[in-house]
């Protein structure tokens, strides 16, 4: 029959495809990888992701957890996690993560001067994801939390072929600019077979600090829209607050330096839906 015919000629195609893509290897140590992407850069992608890594941790204090900045034109991880050096190397020749807050981080920024700006072409990027995956000794960790750089391009396509992903994040804001590459960083993990575990809401509120008015800068709801058009839940809400830019740029972020306050709750609810959604580990 023209259906099974069709789905022979699908499968055929699928092989083919298949046949040029490196083969998925878990990363040593690694029980689970979660990403954190956005499509759009400037939406508080690394905030979140930096955030999110810590109440990871701060959820449950049995769990490991590891932040690998992958962002290789603009990592923002080693300043935002008070981290600076070059990491060490073990015997077998792999780098040893940094660590602040409980937390193992690698990020290109450790390897380059702080000011120097990484002009590279795109097959020298996906051999630093390549060494930035591989060549890291991040002992037993629970959850890997990766800090993809805007856009749907090189970098996503060689992180999420090289290693199973156990499920991606979408952050955006309300901005309709914001939302259009939102959508397509959730479809092209769809295309490549990462389960996408949610939508994050980030700068949705702006509360004055001296009348309590609030503004919707970046508009009302415009993530919980994208949400119920893919057919994703939403896994949390993070207001537009002064203290969450100035805890990270001072390299102690909100979970850590002020977990009573209602920023850091939002973390902490966002890591425990994360969880939740997030397949068994073997």
């Amino acid at each position: 029959s023209s259906g099974s015919r069709d789905e022979a000629l699908r499968d055929k195609r699928a092989q083919i495809l298949s046949r040029g893509l490196p083969k998925q290897k878990p990363i040593d140590g690694v029980k689970q990888v979660i990403v954190l992407a956005s499509g759009k850069g400037g939406v508080g992608k690394s905030t979140t992701a930096v955030n999110t890594a810590l109440a990871l941790a701060a959820n449950d204090s049995t769990k490991e957890v590891g932040l690998l900045d992958a962002d290789i034109y603009g990592p923002s991880i080693p300043k935002m996690m008070n981290l600076k050096g070059n990491p060490e190397l073990t015997p077998k020749n792999l780098m040893r993560p940094l660590k602040n807050y409980g937390v193992a981080c690698m990020s290109m920024g450790f390897l380059i001067e702080e000011t120097a700006p990484v002009v590279w072409r795109g097959l020298m990027v996906m051999s630093a994801v390549e060494k930035l995956l591989r060549q890291v000794d991040w002992g037993q960790l629970d959850y890997l939390v990766i800090d993809m750089p805007p856009g749907t391009g090189d970098v996503q396509l060689s992180v999420s072929q090289n290693i199973p992903v156990d499920g991606a994040v979408i952050i955006s804001t309300p901005q309709d600019v914001a939302l259009l590459d939102a959508r397509k960083a959730a479809e092209m993990f769809r295309k490549v077979h990462v389960p996408v575990l949610g939508l994050v809401q980030n700068m949705s509120v702006f509360q004055c600090p001296k009348c309590k008015h609030e503004t919707h800068i970046f508009g009302a709801d415009g993530v919980r829209d994208l949400a119920k058009t893919l057919g994703l839940d939403i896994l949390g809400d993070i207001p537009l607050h002064v203290n969450i830019r100035e805890t990270c740029d001072s390299g102690q972020p909100v979970v850590i330096s002020q977990p009573q306050s209602d920023a850091a709750k939002a973390y902490l609810k966002i890591a425990m839906e994360i969880v939740r959604r997030l397949p068994v580990p073997p």
